[in-house]
């Protein structure tokens, strides 16, 4: 009670800003303040909850963990306030902000065309950015706000800061690619042992040294031949249609995986299991109304059954 008496409130404002911008001269011109103002509002927020809340990086500045426990209490009564304040709620209709995406060139494919049309239609001045995405430092561009969100497949190898939050959006089942007229497009299901036998070419994002399923393979005793890795899907259906490499890629029917002229696609003789395809953003961001809007924008057109 006694700090809540001698604590200056607008210093709360100082705290959201570096909450969100991850930046003290960011939150300076968000604030309309100087940066001096701002890294002496930082001293006195430091002071009166006795922690450095924020640490310098080459980016900016990180939370610390109890900023981040400060910043769930707070937030959501903060943003309540603005619209108090502001008499007014996010409109889409009328927003000029930007949003920005880091996704693989496959997920791109299958969330860019649904989520731009309905961004068209529903906030025709909210502009859209996408970013390429890495299987492991995914969430340094989330901690320095390169990037709102991170759309991919879960991976339960990486460990996960406490400050992301997560949902669930759609599956992928892994499937058998090939070109039209390969020896294994004749079988519903291509034997085992040709299978195994083909010359394969993966896809690697960033960060992933170990195709995901010869990992698999591996934990059942089984492998295959690699003959290529590349770090772009569009580049695996190129080599695929003028080879007789095949690959074992990811296919969705609901979101609708991107179309791949030439190209046929058999169930796995050895069955994968399916990969969970997942929207990741920090939790500085739960205050923000646009993005709520966007989650559940993409919650809609890419969430089946949600």
């Amino acid at each position: 009670m006694a700090r809540y008496r001698t604590t200056d409130l607008n210093l709360l404002k100082v705290f959201e800003a570096l909450m969100t911008e991850g930046s003290v001269s960011r939150a300076a011109d968000k604030l309309a303040l100087t940066q001096p103002s701002v890294s002496n509002a930082l001293k006195r927020l430091r002071d009166t909850f006795h922690d450095p809340l924020f640490v310098r990086t080459s980016g900016g500045v990180r939370p610390t963990l109890q900023a981040h426990e400060l910043w769930n209490r707070i937030a959501p009564s903060l943003q309540l306030i603005r619209e108090s304040v502001d008499g007014e709620v996010f409109d889409a209709r009328t927003d000029h902000g930007e949003l920005s995406i880091a996704m693989s060139d496959f997920v791109s494919a299958v969330v860019s065309p649904p989520l731009i049309s309905a961004l068209a239609l529903d906030a025709p001045h909210t502009r859209l950015q996408t970013l390429s995405n890495s299987l492991v430092d995914f969430y340094e561009l989330l901690e320095t706000s390169q990037a709102d969100f991170v759309v991919g497949v879960n991976n339960e190898e990486i460990s996960r800061p406490r400050n992301l939050l997560s949902r669930r959006l759609w599956s992928l089942r892994m499937m058998c690619f090939m070109r039209e007229g390969h020896p294994l497009a004749h079988h519903r299901i291509p034997p085992m042992q040709d299978f195994l036998d083909a010359l394969h070419i993966d896809v690697s994002l960033p960060g992933k040294s170990v195709p995901a399923y010869d990992m698999f393979l591996s934990s059942l005793g089984a492998s295959r031949r690699l003959g290529a890795t590349v770090n772009h899907y569009l580049v695996a259906y190129e080599v695929l249609r003028q080879t007789d490499l095949i690959a074992v890629l990811p296919w969705s029917d609901l979101p609708a995986s991107p179309p791949t002229p030439g190209i046929v696609c058999r169930p796995l003789p050895i069955e994968a299991p399916a990969r969970v395809v997942e929207m990741v953003w920090h939790q500085r961001h739960e205050a923000s109304a646009r993005h709520q809007w966007f989650k559940g924008l993409l919650l809609q057109l890419l969430s089946p059954g949600n």
